[in-house]
């Protein structure tokens, strides 16, 4: 056994501690046993009947939160085990807010606290109402794109994408009460960098991971920058293979244009549109590389993307824009290599 998410070991007890226990509660929950060395080996604790009684007030007091401590003996060593359940709310450890990854703890701060505080109360980033912004900031070409692209793929009625911009974002969940969300923003405003800093896409031609060659930038709403990216990569960045097939000329890239086309989409709609850090695309003689600044899912890793997964959007109301206007799926269909 190992330390792990759920698990963590201590040779004896001390109240700094109480921030570990902060961390479980703010994650998945855990166990705190007292009394066991690094590698899980029984140590024992001379005080743990007094422990017993202290730890879960100091906790109750600090922490706002009820825990179970439990008192157990092996071998004529006694330990304890501190339960923690994963809190609904946040849990704040004099003012900090800290958090149990992996097998470390960290104290959340910045972005990280702010998307923390948002999703324990059943928000995401980008439905966080913006102040300031009216239907009228909005472009008109970016709600043209979107009705052409949901007309062809069929995913809104008619009658709802004649509707005015007003109706339509409102069906589509962009507005809350009379504000418009982020992603309203993000998707129709013509220059989203008013409110978001590096909400664009960078695009880099390198030798080497040291030579860049020449770069664009490429700004505007998401689905501007997805058709943009698209065409910069296809007809500047990528060389494409010719042949014929009798009379007519065949053009192949490197790479599929729909996988390229997928990468691209999921860069945009999971990007993390609050850490001011634009997604970047380096391209090589030999590979491509896309990179935002989101993250995955709680302890998921690279083989869960690989396989069938429960589709879990990064920005779920962009993400569900994208959807209707045919861009992505809704489904996490993991990915086949031939």
């Amino acid at each position: 056994m190992s330390e792990n998410q759920n698990t963590e070991w201590k040779r004896s007890w001390r109240d700094e501690y109480i921030k570990w226990i902060c961390g479980f509660a703010n994650a998945t929950g855990g166990t705190l046993e007292i009394g066991k060395d690094d590698d899980g080996n029984i140590v024992g604790i001379d005080d743990a009947r007094k422990l017993l009684e202290d730890i879960p007030n100091k906790i109750r007091d600090v922490l706002g939160i009820l825990v179970d401590v439990n008192l157990h003996e092996e071998g004529g060593k006694t330990w304890l085990s501190i339960q923690v359940e994963a809190h609904p709310n946040p849990v704040s450890y004099k003012g900090q807010y800290h958090y149990r990854s992996g097998s470390t703890k960290q104290e959340l701060k910045g972005n990280a606290l702010n998307r923390f505080l948002l999703q324990k109360h059943g928000k995401r980033w980008d439905s966080v109402p913006l102040p300031h912004v009216t239907v009228d900031d909005l472009s008109p070409s970016a709600f043209e794109h979107f009705r052409k692209q949901a007309i062809q793929t069929k995913r809104l009625s008619e009658s709802i994408i004649k509707e005015d911009e007003n109706s339509l974002l409102e069906k589509l969940r962009l507005k809350e009460n009379e504000s418009l969300k982020r992603a309203a923003a993000l998707l129709f405003h013509p220059d989203p960098e008013k409110f978001f800093t590096g909400a664009y896409v960078k695009i880099g031609y390198f030798r080497s991971d040291d030579d860049l060659r020449f770069q664009d930038e490429i700004h505007g709403n998401l689905f501007e920058q997805v058709v943009k990216t698209m065409d910069l990569l296809l007809s500047k960045y990528l060389e494409a293979q010719i042949r014929y097939q009798g009379l007519s000329r065949i053009e192949e890239y490197a790479y599929p244009e729909p996988a390229l086309r997928e990468a691209l989409l999921n860069a945009v709609a999971h990007k993390d549109y609050g850490s001011g850090i634009p997604i970047q695309i380096k391209v090589y003689d030999n590979k491509i590389i896309l990179w935002n600044s989101g993250q995955l899912p709680e302890s998921w890793t690279v083989d869960n993307l690989l396989r069938e997964h429960p589709s879990i959007p990064y920005n779920p109301d962009i993400a569900q824009a994208f959807f209707r206007a045919g861009l992505i799926e809704s489904w996490g269909r993991g990915q086949n290599f031939e």
